[in-house]
């Protein structure tokens, strides 16, 4: 089966055949005008020349060679650039030739042959030359050599100027980075000297021995002072035996002793005492003289200890709290106050040395820490150095580099020489011979015949193909019930289903079985058939449908709704009563006349249709009719109506109410896209129609021959006419 856009395409040629040959013929024909008219092509010619990568020169820079080898990079964009271009005009203009860049640029040509490595019988590798071929095509000779010398010229002058711009511009880069280099060295300088000035005296300290020398003579003066500690230490321990006194008890005696209103305060006191005790042996101590010495007591006892605060009140001794043992801490003898003032002097001198030990412990810890320190701070002070080197090292390079690019600038010279110049030859004729003219212009006009075939039929809203019928259902999201095939055509009536072996009776089976699963649980009484356009095969399918449903052992009623048409009965051998024409709203009325019964298909009935009648409208609405649906609809399994296609009136509208659904019927090469659009749309967005689906009738498919037809055919094969007449409703429409 061809393909779907092949089917479309066939179609269209058969019905716009003549507008394809008209487009054939009308470019054909131009063609062949355009090869009689065609004049012979003038006289060209063509001057070639090369060019190749000149010999290096001796160079004194190594910047002139590496930008030497560098320019040796020549690509037929290069070599025809705008400046290329631009100066060959120039020089032109010179010589009376008056060319354009883009003149020159359309009919100059260069073919570049890059150098490659090749090897020889020894596998050993060699470089090819270089070589670029310049040419320029022109119908006067000495002009075309002309231009392709002055564009020889002009590539090498332009490799020159290219080697000139390189050294340029490294020299104003180098310029651009010297200044910031100089920054950063004299910054790295400045760094290096900051850090010598504040860490360079520990760093030479420590490289000349010094420091471990105040080092080593800090841990002996420690050692010396431990001794001394240790002997004045014994001292005290000594001198605190026999006095049985403590450092600070010892310096707080001694100064009592010597201070001589105490001495006075202790002899007024001792005498004091000595009355009272005696008066104490007559006297009772409430005895005035007895109060009297009390309060002298009290008296000197406050002066003494008045006293002893001011001699020792400032120094570290402790004074005593009570009156007698101020008294006899001031009464040391001369041999042992001496002792207590060795014993202090002892403790002030330890003191003194204790502090000294201190310092040089501490003076120790700050030179340890002096002396572990230095290796970092030396690794610093390389580090400040290398910077400096480094910096100086790139600055010395840059200076170099600038000075040597300043040289190559006065040494700078082109890379390209001509090796050969231009040489003008003819070019033979070239132009489209005649035949290659008509050929073309057959082709062309294949093509355009095709293109206006396929306009044509684009324009044409009519669906050809079954495929393109199925994607409009399918797009508008429209259940498609059933495919039916194209029955034989017969002269005088409706094709219908002839028996129960018809080989079309499959199809409208199936048809039968859609609807039954369509109506779901509650099962399809009344079903009205209807389609956009006429001759979609909407009374063929309605009458096959209902011949199907009877042979199915369904009780099942034809009504032919079309009054505006002649009934159609005839094909089921059924005669039409003259008086329905005549009194309609009668016929209708009467159920047992109206009601016919097919004589050849088992329980099917048929109303046969009263039209064409004038008021049709008023006759499907009146109440004879409504009689009729209603009374179809209590005595028969299954009541169809066939009604008039929608493009031609709204009977179909008007019986859909008192129905179960609608079927639309569709054809091939008749349903138009426009109109089954609208019509779909307008069911899907009615919430009163109930739209059960589409029937695709007419649609060009096999069908399935049974066995026992094939056998017949077979042995009926000596009978040509007999075995066409049988294989004839086999057929189907193309």
């Amino acid at each position: 089966m061809a393909p779907p856009f092949v089917k479309r395409y066939l179609i269209a040629l058969e019905r716009h055949k003549w507008a394809g040959l008209l487009g054939f013929a009308l470019v054909s024909g131009l063609s062949a005008i355009a090869a009689a008219l065609q004049s012979p092509p003038p006289d060209s010619y063509q001057a070639r020349g090369i060019l190749t990568y000149s010999t290096p020169p001796d160079t004194f820079s190594a910047t002139g060679a590496a930008l030497q080898q560098q320019g040796q990079t020549a690509t037929k964009e290069i070599l025809l650039s705008e400046n290329v271009l631009d100066l060959t005009s120039e020089r032109l203009a010179t010589k009376q030739i008056d060319l354009k860049p883009k003149e020159i640029l359309s009919d100059a040509r260069v073919s570049v042959e890059s150098p490659l490595i090749e090897s020889d019988s020894k596998d050993k590798a060699k470089p090819t030359s270089f070589k670029a071929v310049v040419s320029y095509q022109d119908t006067n000779p000495e002009q075309a050599t002309t231009v392709t010398n002055a564009l020889m010229d002009s590539m090498v002058e332009q490799s020159r100027q290219f080697n000139t711009q390189q050294l340029d511009r490294i020299v104003q880069n180098l310029n651009q980075i010297l200044p910031k280099v100089d920054q950063e060295l004299r910054q790295a300088e400045q760094n290096l000297e900051q850090y010598v000035k504040k860490e360079g005296t520990a760093i030479q300290t420590a490289e000349s021995g010094s420091l471990l020398s105040a080092l080593t003579s800090n841990q002996a003066q420690q050692r010396q002072i431990r001794l001394e500690l240790a002997g004045i230490d014994a001292q005290i321990v000594s001198l605190e035996s026999r006095l049985g006194l403590s450092p600070d008890e010892a310096y707080t005696s001694s100064a009592l002793s010597a201070d001589p209103i105490i001495a006075d305060l202790r002899v007024k006191i001792y005498s004091a005492e000595q009355q009272k005790l005696l008066l104490s042996n007559s006297l009772r101590p409430d005895h005035p003289a007895m109060v009297e010495l009390q309060n002298q007591l009290n008296a000197f006892d406050r002066l003494l200890q008045a006293r002893v605060n001011e001699v020792i009140g400032g120094g570290n001794a402790q004074p005593l709290p009570a009156s007698a043992s101020i008294r006899q801490a001031s009464s040391l003898d001369p041999a042992r106050q001496t002792l207590a003032g060795n014993l202090v002097a002892l403790q002030t001198q330890r003191d003194a040395l204790r502090q000294q030990f201190g310092n040089l412990a501490q003076a120790e810890q700050e030179l340890r820490q002096d002396y572990a320190s230095v290796p970092n701070k030396q690794l610093e002070q390389q580090r400040f150095q290398q910077q400096v080197t480094l910096k100086q090292t790139y600055y010395d390079q840059i200076q170099a580099r600038l000075a040597d690019a300043k040289l190559a600038q006065e040494e700078a010279v082109g890379s390209l020489v001509v090796v050969q110049p231009a040489q003008t030859e003819q070019l033979p004729a070239k132009g489209l011979s005649s035949l290659v003219i008509l050929l073309v212009g057959s082709g062309v006009g294949l093509l355009v015949g095709a293109g206006l075939v396929l306009l044509l039929g684009s324009l044409d809203s009519t669906f050809y193909t079954l495929e393109d019928l199925q994607a409009a259902l399918r797009q508008e999201e429209v259940p498609v019930l059933g495919i039916l095939p194209l029955l034989p055509d017969e002269d005088d009536h409706l094709p219908v289903l002839d028996g129960d072996s018809s080989v079309y009776l499959e199809f409208y089976e199936r048809l039968r079985s859609s609807l039954r699963r369509v109506g779901g649980s509650k099962a399809l009484k009344v079903v009205l058939i209807t389609s956009p356009l006429s001759e979609e095969g909407k009374s063929v399918t309605a009458y096959n449908l209902a011949i199907a449903s009877a042979r199915a052992g369904k009780r099942t009623l034809l009504i032919e709704a079309n009054l505006r048409a002649p009934s159609g009965s005839s094909a089921l051998k059924l005669a039409i009563d003259p008086e329905s024409i005549t009194e309609p709203l009668r016929y209708y009325g009467n159920l047992g006349d109206c009601i016919r019964l097919v004589p050849n298909v088992e329980n099917l009935y048929v109303v046969p249709s009263a039209g064409p009648q004038r008021h049709a409208a008023a006759i499907l609405e009146s109440s004879e009719m409504r009689r009729l649906l209603e009374d179809a609809r209590g005595r028969f399994d299954l009541a169809i109506l066939d009604t008039p296609s929608l493009s031609r009136c709204n009977d179909a509208l008007l019986l859909e109410p008192y129905t179960d659904g609608l079927v639309l019927v569709t054809r091939p090469g008749y349903s138009e896209e426009a109109l089954l659009n609208e019509t779909v749309q307008e069911f899907i967005a009615s919430d009163q129609i109930r739209f059960l689906g589409a029937v695709i009738n007419g649609a060009e498919i096999s069908v399935p021959v049974p066995e026992f037809l094939a056998a017949e055919d077979a042995e009926e094969a000596d009978l040509p006419d007999q075995a066409e007449d049988k294989r004839q409703p086999l057929r189907t429409a193309p």
